[in-house]
């Protein structure tokens, strides 16, 4: 059986990625398990500069799934380049390298340092605040996805793939923005925004109000863009939003991911990637499926 994919140029072993901020830098995880088995990894974000994150408590469990406000705690790109990156490239594995700003200039910067590693590819991280835009996320609107993908796109020396909010009015749209702007490819879902609330204190349970949420609740709706942005772009999709089994990831490719990323798992269970690959063929063998490259978008609709 294949698990073979490829994206913007990039062979994977196998379509199985971790998802950003959910597998640290790998090396916590590289205690349970050879991480090598994956078919990639997708940084936590790196920022110009090191980043505390959002004040305590910043991680809320709901059904199904989970919000988080982390608020993208790093230690900047300069020392995970010195002290992180060599680990991953150590490893037998497609390294992606998230990355995330507050203006365009953070980006740019990033996006240069991560130039001068062994990583296979960036992934821009849009759902941040442009501070220099009253505090709207970059990824809201079509000219801004557009602008900064084209910005960095100019200085990225890597496959780029850019990283699409839920948060908007029509995904496909933005997606579509991204492929004018030079990206080589999309993932999708980032969080849905949501909260919650201690009905005993009647004050929210995050201290920065709302948060992302993530886990098998968002499943559905990140099949559906999946499926709406598959038929809109031309370039490879990596699906993600509460990916907790094979039989999940296959769907996703079913809907049009080349690849998948698995998040909130992780963290549910540290071996949740690593067991994810190794139902992967057997998944395949149920489903009578020789390679996994032949039910990418194969959804038939009505």
């Amino acid at each position: 059986m294949n698990t073979a994919v490829k994206i913007a140029g990039v062979e994977f072993k196998n379509p199985i990625i971790t998802a950003s901020g959910t597998f640290g830098f790998g090396q916590e995880y590289d205690r349970f398990y050879d991480i090598s088995v994956l078919g990639g990894i997708c940084t936590k974000g790196v920022t110009k500069e090191p980043r505390k994150g959002n004040a305590s408590p910043r991680i809320a469990e709901t059904p199904s799934g989970m919000l988080n406000s982390v608020g993208l705690q790093n230690p900047g790109v300069d020392t995970f380049v010195k002290d992180d990156m060599p680990f991953l490239e150590r490893k037998d594995i497609v390294t992606i390298v998230n990355i995330a700003g507050s203006c365009e200039d953070d980006y740019v910067y990033v996006a240069e340092k991560v130039n001068e590693t062994q990583a296979q590819m960036v992934e821009m991280n849009i759902s941040c605040p442009n501070v220099k835009a009253g505090g709207m996320a970059f990824g809201i609107y079509p000219e801004s996805v557009r602008k900064i993908t084209e910005r960095v796109k100019k200085v990225c020396k890597k496959p780029l793939i850019v990283k699409l909010s839920p948060n908007v009015a029509d995904i496909a749209v933005n997606a579509l923005a991204a492929q004018d702007g030079g990206a080589d490819a999309v993932s999708l879902i980032n969080t849905v925004t949501g909260m919650a609330i201690d009905r005993f204190s009647r004050k929210p349970v995050l201290a920065n109000v709302t948060g992302g949420l993530s886990g098998p609740c968002v499943k559905p709706i990140a099949l559906r863009m999946v499926s709406e942005v598959y038929r809109k772009v031309r370039i490879p999709i990596i699906g993600l939003g509460g990916i907790m089994s094979a039989a999940d990831a296959i769907e996703f490719m079913i809907a049009g991911a080349t690849a998948v990323q698995v998040g909130s798992a992780n963290i549910f269970d540290p071996m949740a990637a690593f067991n994810i690959v190794n139902e992967l063929t057997k998944e395949m063998k149920y489903c009578k499926i020789s390679d996994v490259n032949d039910i990418i978008g194969s959804l038939i609709l009505p």
